[in-house]
């Protein structure tokens, strides 16, 4: 029997986060994770393994389009292997990392499945084949997402490794002359671009309107112009209905607006969004509510209905983000030992790290549209940045959404490469109440693509040193 102040169900970045604050703090801490080292799903089979590919896909890409500058090099050879071996080597040290971190900070970790028991106890069953029994004051259910399969989909034969999931795809097991994606969302979208570049003719099913649904679309535009010459094909209103296993490949039928209504491709990779592990063993003993949508019910202090128990993270709901499970996991902590904190933020950073990237955060026009919200729109074209054109990258677009009246930063956007690290500007901007006049006095070096934010706020003027755009009263505010 172990007794602790804190118990941590799951060890992935919200997990260890909250648990290695707890300890920082003076708690005794016990943190339950399958998992040799903590890192859950993001360091393992997610966020950190599918931006190592990414990065060897952008050089890939990059060392092709040298073409254009006057340096041209021979085609690719990939070594699959050694590609697998550097993805794994990143992971190892990683988790490595976080593992020798565990252990200074004299967190208790034991390795192996949680079921609770009831509002102050739970047992954990030790991969080794043992049993523990945990006492705790508090918990904090951190138990992440998993890939979603969804239901009317019919899949071929009993687990068909050429069907492939993000997990399974992240391993590489092969490069196929053809992929389809089914989805058209960020997981989808990185992971097409990843095989992309390695020699796979790609095609993406995706069954609304438009790529990545939610996102601004002035940003996904860019985008989309850039994935219809580096993809084979994107189709658009289209549902994958049946998939049949043949000797050849994975027959799939298509219905909606695809003019072929089946094809064989070599692989498939279904990404159509990831859903809440919330079936944890034993919830139902504790007053813990779970929503229509699997999330676990949570206020703004991360408290579940059970007052001993609070969640984070893919489990407590939108946006399922790893630095939203981080934050999360460390206002958890503070109330945990007596803070009067809440989680509040006024933007959480989204990143697609596609070619190019897309990031927002904050307010987007979309959403001002339905809340019937008045508002500016400042808009700065990468083809009038420096940098950008010294990048040969000119279809970039930062973003801003102004409050018309008090000139307050609302939301920023950007699509471009580099946007995942510009986007931290405008987070704070917004966080800390910034306004139009604040970005547009504030100096950015040059030449960098983060003049782009200055002058997009020198656009809300009129007064954009490289763009010729009159603000007009009459156009300030925008429904």
């Amino acid at each position: 029997m172990t007794s602790t102040q804190l118990v941590v169900v799951g060890g992935g970045p919200g997990g260890y986060a909250a648990a290695f604050l707890a300890a920082d703090l003076g708690l005794r801490v016990v943190l339950v994770d399958p998992e040799a080292n903590p890192g859950g799903v993001c360091v393992y089979r997610g966020c950190i393994p599918s931006k190592a590919l990414l990065h060897v896909a952008n050089l890939v890409s990059e060392s092709r389009h040298a073409k254009a500058w006057g340096i041209e090099f021979g085609e690719p050879r990939i070594d699959l292997a050694k590609l697998r071996d550097f993805k794994n080597g990143v992971v190892s040290r990683l988790t490595t990392g976080t593992g020798q971190l565990v252990k200074h900070r004299k967190v208790q970790y034991l390795q192996g499945f949680a079921e609770i028991v009831d509002a102050h106890s739970l047992t954990v069953k030790l991969t080794a084949g043992s049993e523990e029994q945990v006492q705790f004051e508090h918990a904090i259910l951190a138990t992440g997402s998993g890939p979603a399969i969804p239901g009317p989909l019919k899949l071929p034969g009993d687990n068909d490794p050429r069907v492939m999931d993000s997990t399974t795809a992240l391993d590489l097991p092969d490069i196929p002359k053809s992929l389809l994606v089914v989805g058209g969302g960020y997981i989808g979208l990185e992971l097409g671009t990843v095989y992309a570049a390695l020699g796979s003719a790609v095609t993406v099913v995706e069954m609304t309107p438009g790529l990545l649904p939610g996102a601004d679309r002035d940003l996904v535009d860019v985008l989309a112009k850039r994935i219809t010459r580096t993809f084979k094909t994107v189709l658009l209103e289209t549902r994958v209905v049946q998939m049949a296993a043949e000797a050849k490949g994975i027959r799939v039928g298509f219905e909606g607006k695809a003019d072929q209504k089946d094809e064989v491709f070599d692989r498939v990779l279904v990404a159509v969004g990831r859903r809440p592990n919330s079936g944890i063993p034993g919830l139902g003993r504790t007053r813990v509510r779970v929503d229509e949508r699997g999330f676990i019910v949570v206020d703004e202090q991360r408290r579940t209905h059970e007052p001993s128990i609070f969640a984070i993270g893919d489990v407590a709901g939108e946006p399922m983000l790893a630095h939203k499970a981080s934050h999360e996991g460390r206002v958890a902590v503070e109330v945990i030992v007596g803070e009067d904190v809440a989680f509040a933020p006024r933007a959480i950073p989204a990143v697609v790290f596609t070619d190019p990237e897309l990031a927002w955060a904050g307010l987007t026009e979309a959403q001002a549209a339905k809340e019937s919200r008045a508002i500016a729109v400042a808009k700065f074209p990468w083809g009038a940045s420096g940098r950008a054109i010294t990048l040969d990258r000119t279809d970039g677009l930062t973003k801003l959404v102004i409050d018309p009246d008090t000139e307050r930063l609302l939301g920023v956007g950007l699509v471009g490469p580099g946007a995942g690290e510009l986007i931290a500007e405008g987070v704070l901007a917004i966080e800390m109440g910034a306004t139009a006049t604040d970005l547009k006095l504030s100096i950015h070096p040059h030449p960098t693509l983060t003049e782009t934010l200055m002058e997009s706020a020198e656009v809300f003027f009129g007064q954009a040193t490289h763009v010729y755009r009159p603000r007009r009263q009459k156009e300030k505010a925008q429904k």
